[in-house]
């Protein structure tokens, strides 16, 4: 490949990281280039750590042959604690490189060329003949949490490999290529970001570039404010190691419904959180409510009987839902916003999860909320009659669900926290 083809894949990547392209299409279309241009390479894979609760990176994999058959990408765990993922980190070439300090490894496949690594093994016996891997390392100021390097590893199956001037090539045309992929990375870091910080909804918003202080939309939407049971006693009687898996474990079942049905969770306080339904018909987001609810109730229950069998604490959620006007956009300093919504309903929709109690419901609703309940819905709901809330000038008529419509918890409530872990 002369000058100025190599020049043109450069100028290519380059402009196609800008227009935001994700890593796979940049690394597709940056091999099929190569491929195009005469470059023997048969393989190619992308290591790149990230920011994310549950996954420390990914892997971006090209193949030139059988690609409809391969994952395209693969999440990995942490490689900082034991495990499967820790093990095959400390036997990579990419381990190698980061205690070497070098910035490149080639290694000859076949009959007389050492196997000093593992995968060169396999790479023989899949019919590979020559192994290049590179380390593109950033400085301090340029890392990510643990994103402070990129690894590549480049294969060829042509009879010779790569030539000196191929891989000094590759080695070339790999910077340009990385910097595209950092852009890409780093975009979709702050997408997940602030959707885990701040809720989908929000985080969009966010991206978007709705960022000013003060800046808030006057909405119509279903408020969503739910609270453990017992939680205070349980942290004073659990083992305190269990305290954030007990979280954990009842935020995932909560979330995971609210998202399920369509709503958005603004933000978690302590054992409580705060959500939202938005939809055009308010008895629509209603339904989506309550859809979230059922679907919390269910989780909630599967989660105790697994719990309970490893002698593990366990409760229930109570919930207030009501539906009115707030203001929903960036409040706060200068030095530090949230993105949420405020109003009286939101003071409103925590007293009524709060009277849940005292009045010894799960489920307490607005009659603003059972008013605007579609009506085949409204036989579900029953009256518990007039409340005084805290803060709120009038009383009002509260609604639970009919208990005869409700299947029974699977959980004495006098025992939460009363049991020990012995899993």
């Amino acid at each position: 490949m002369d000058a100025a083809r190599a020049a043109s894949i450069a100028k290519w990547v380059t402009e196609a990281g800008l227009t935001g392209l994700s890593e796979l299409e940049l690394l597709h279309g940056f091999c099929d280039r190569l491929i195009t241009e005469g470059l023997p390479v048969s393989r190619v894979n992308i290591v790149i750590d990230t920011l994310h609760p549950i996954h420390e990176g990914r892997v971006f994999r090209w193949r030139r042959d059988d690609q409809e058959s391969l994952e395209p990408i693969v999440e990995y765990g942490r490689t900082n604690v034991e495990g499967q993922a820790a093990e095959n980190w400390r036997r990579s070439t990419y381990y190698h490189l980061l205690l070497s300090g070098e910035d490149f490894l080639r290694r000859r496949i076949g009959p007389g060329h050492p196997e000093d690594f593992s995968i060169l093994k396999d790479l023989r016996a899949e019919g590979q003949t020559d192994y290049l891997v590179l380390i593109h390392r950033f400085e301090a100021e340029g890392a990510i949490g643990e994103m402070d390097s990129f690894y590549s590893s480049w294969m060829s199956d042509a009879p010779a490999g790569f030539s000196d001037e191929e891989i000094a090539l590759l080695r070339e045309l790999a910077s340009p290529l990385m910097l595209a992929l950092k852009c890409a990375s780093l975009a979709r870091i702050a997408k997940t970001l602030v959707e885990t910080y701040l809720g989908r909804d929000a985080g969009r918003l966010v991206l978007d570039g709705r960022i000013a202080r003060g800046v808030t939309d006057r909405i119509q939407a279903v408020l969503w404010f739910s609270d453990l049971h017992g939680f205070t006693h349980i942290t004073e009687t659990a083992e305190p190691e269990q305290i954030i898996p007990f979280l954990n474990d009842y935020a995932e079942a909560i979330i995971s419904s609210i998202y399920e049905a369509g709503g958005d969770v603004l933000k978690l306080i302590g054992d409580g959180a705060l959500a939202i339904f938005k939809e055009e018909d308010p008895s629509e987001a209603c339904r989506c409510a309550l859809k979230a609810e059922r679907l919390m109730r269910t989780r909630i229950r599967a989660l105790n009987q697994e719990r309970l069998s490893c002698n593990l604490p366990v409760t229930s959620a109570y919930l207030g839902l009501h539906i009115g006007e707030v203001f929903y956009g960036n409040i706060g300093s200068q030095a530090r916003l949230d993105f949420t919504v405020v109003g009286p309903a939101v003071n409103e929709v925590s007293r009524i999860g709060a009277l849940c109690r005292s009045v010894e419901r799960d489920v307490l609703v607005s009659s603003a909320f059972f008013s605007a309940v579609p009506k085949d819905s409204r036989d579900g709901l029953v009256s518990v009659g007039r409340y005084a809330l805290r803060g709120v000038a009038r009383p009002q008529e509260l609604f639970t669900l009919d208990p005869s419509g409700m299947e029974e918890e699977n959980i004495d409530r006098q025992s939460n926290g009363e049991t020990r872990s012995h899993c």
